[in-house]
């Protein structure tokens, strides 16, 4: 196995990478060998009056934080003893979130986030598979947490902790001790658990506090799922002296974050390139951003495109990060741009690999494939996943101990190969698992659930880009019926099953679904999806007047369809957050009129966005002292 060098080029991007300040602390290879506890107090101890966690609901400085996290630590511990078990964590707030999932580790046990907003049935899959017998709930999700209990676990609020006790508790904690569950999609039809230690997770933000250089004067803001804040994402920066925001994409839409970003100085923008294209769009160009120093996305693949926005909208001391990394193996590899790196393919390399990781890329026969031929990536360390969560067989099937050293080898399913300066190329995915919006979906684990419907007979899973370069999840199946079931039906069945992001944006009925010679379906086969309406329920009702017919264009537009009726629902047309933005962004842009994206969620057709519309104008009107029967819209 050769060793692989980083370029001159990469070396002089990274040089870079240091806040202007240059007040970096190196987090050395001592400091993983602890617990998480340990290092935050240190840190808390030291910058107890800089801002540790911020979103746009809360603000808790390091002293605050600790001490919030102290005193739910002792109400965990009054429940429960001293042993190792899981809490899960259901909060909508960043901010509760972090303090809740130190305060677990401050007890000496191991967290795990729950969504308030997934379905029920995942829900209660998670909360038996995890063997939980204690949640962490806030006022705010009080209504979802009690019918989740049962009368079979404890319900810990963290709102209602007023007093008490609240300095560090000095439990000893092993760096091997596990700190936190981070469940993925299964081919299964079940999600499963990847295991994480303090050990593990302390390695991974040393490798990223070493590479993006965090110090305490850095502000970072996050876009990310609501268990990523449990990993490394939210630590790297709190580990360090730096302040945590957060910002609820879902909720909150990407109207005013430039400015929020811009106002608070932040330092460093992480999210999943998704994200990043639909921030850049809804960018006033009168917007800078002098204090960003850093880009950082993953999750899914960066295309040149991307870099193109990076370059065209952001200041020339601003770098790019892609980064590669999964929840078992924690980050793999990096690849840092500036204004003048070109990117001669579509998609910008993976990079090299960090500290303490040994990539190979293995042929069929599980040897190393010769420089530039395509093979399966493997990862090769000592501080990889503990394994899956009451999975033992899983667990040995992925992860490889390797008998001539300590390491571990655990085999991604990604396709990728070493160019001539050692960097690595992603190609692809083995297997069937493909990222949307940044979740890790198994076209197995949705296919299994929809064969679950009483009309459906067999079922495919494809993953397609839409027209705005954004992948989505097309499903295809046969009936049981003459009459095939609707989008509505597929639809409103699948959600009582599984979260948004693994909902499919078009159904396509099929007589027979193609098949190779093995019996196993031909993916390649499966038709592309039409620009046609789908199948719904409701007949096509057309457009009454001006404003609705505007409106049905820009949604048929931005869902790639040939009509919308008025009546027809936005979620059974396909739609989903990043589709609502791109909407409102539109409407807004076409009418000069602010409307909240929660509107489309909450009055999901074209005749009800009229409907606030029109109300808004008639607002306005009266306000300036019009008649709002007299307002005219310019189309």
């Amino acid at each position: 196995m050769m060793t692989r060098m980083r370029s001159p080029q990469q070396e002089a991007v990274r040089a870079k990478c240091f806040h202007p300040t240059g007040k970096f602390f190196d987090f050395n290879e001592a400091a993983i060998e602890q617990s998480i506890p340990q290092r935050f107090e240190s840190i808390a101890s030291a910058y107890p009056n800089r801002v540790a966690v911020k979103s746009q609901q809360a603000c808790l400085t390091y002293s605050e934080l600790n001490r919030a996290a102290n005193r739910l630590a002792r109400a965990i511990l009054a429940t429960r003893d001293e042993k190792q078990e899981p809490v899960a964590i259901c909060v909508k707030d960043g901010v509760r979130l972090v303090t809740a999932h130190l305060a677990i580790l401050k007890a000496g046990k191991f967290s795990f986030a729950l969504d308030p907003t997934a379905p029920l049935a995942r829900t209660l899959h998670l909360l038996e598979d995890s063997r939980t017998t204690l949640v962490i709930g806030s006022e705010e999700t009080d209504g979802f947490t009690r019918p989740w209990a049962k009368g079979q676990r404890r319900i810990v609020n963290l709102d209602n902790l007023e007093g008490g006790a609240d300095e560090n508790l000095g439990l000893k904690i092993l760096p091997t001790a596990y700190s936190h569950i981070r469940y993925t999609s299964g081919s299964t039809g079940q999600a499963k658990g990847g295991l994480k230690t303090h050990r593990h997770t302390l390695h991974a933000v040393m490798n990223t506090t070493r590479a993006f250089h965090i110090s305490p004067e850095d502000r970072s803001i996050l876009l990310t799922p609501p268990d990523a804040l449990l990993g490394k994402y939210a630590l790297e920066a709190i580990l360090n002296g730096a302040a945590l925001y957060f910002h609820y994409v879902a909720l909150e839409g990407f109207s005013g974050l430039a400015a929020w970003i811009a106002g608070e100085d932040m330092t460093m923008y992480f999210s999943f390139p998704t994200a990043f294209r639909h921030f850049v769009a809804a960018c006033s160009p009168e917007i800078k951003f002098p204090k960003l120093r850093l880009i950082r996305l993953e999750g899914e693949p960066v295309y040149r495109s991307d870099v193109e926005l990076y370059k065209t909208r952001f200041a020339v001391n601003c770098l790019l990060a892609n980064s590669l990394s999964s929840t078992e193996t924690g980050p793999i590899a990096l690849f840092f741009l500036d204004q003048d790196t070109a990117i001669p393919g579509p998609r910008v390399p993976a990079g090299y690999p960090v500290d303490g990781v040994t990539i190979k890329l293995l042929g069929e026969d599980g040897q190393e494939v010769p420089q530039g031929q395509a093979g399966e990536l493997a990862v090769e360390s000592e501080f990889l996943s503990s394994g899956y969560w009451q999975q033992p067989d899983l667990t040995k099937q992925r992860f490889l101990s390797q008998a001539e050293n300590t390491q571990q080898r655990y085999l991604t399913g990604d396709i990728g190969r070493w160019a001539e300066d050692g960097c690595l190329e992603i190609l692809g995915r083995k297997d069937s698992q493909v990222k949307i919006r940044s979740f890790r979906v198994d076209l197995g684990e949705v296919e299994a659930v929809l064969r679950t419907h009483p009309e459906v007979k067999e079922a495919a899973l494809a993953a397609s880009n839409d027209l705005s370069g954004d992948l989505t999840l097309i499903a295809y199946f046969t009936s049981r019926q003459l009459a095939p079931p609707s989008t509505n039906d597929l639809r409103e069945f699948l959600c009582g099953h599984l979260p948004d992001y693994m909902i499919p944006s078009r159904f396509i009925c099929l007589e027979e679904l193609p098949l190779l010679s093995t019996g196993k379906i031909d993916r390649a086969a499966l038709p592309q999806a039409s620009s046609r309406r789908p199948e719904l329920s409701s007949a096509y009702v057309p457009p009454r007047d001006n404003l609705e017919t505007l409106l049905a264009a820009i949604w048929a537009d931005i869902l790639g369809l040939d009509r919308v009726g008025v009546e027809d629902n936005f979620f059974d047309l396909g739609g989903h957050s990043l589709a609502a933005m791109r909407i409102v962004a539109r409407v807004t842009d076409r009418l000069n009129l602010k409307i909240p994206t929660q509107s489309l969620f909450q009055s999901p057709t074209v005749r009800a966005m009229a409907a606030v519309i029109a109300g808004q104008q008639g607002e306005t009107a009266a306000e300036q002292g019009g008649d709002a029967s007299s307002g005219k819209w310019t189309f």
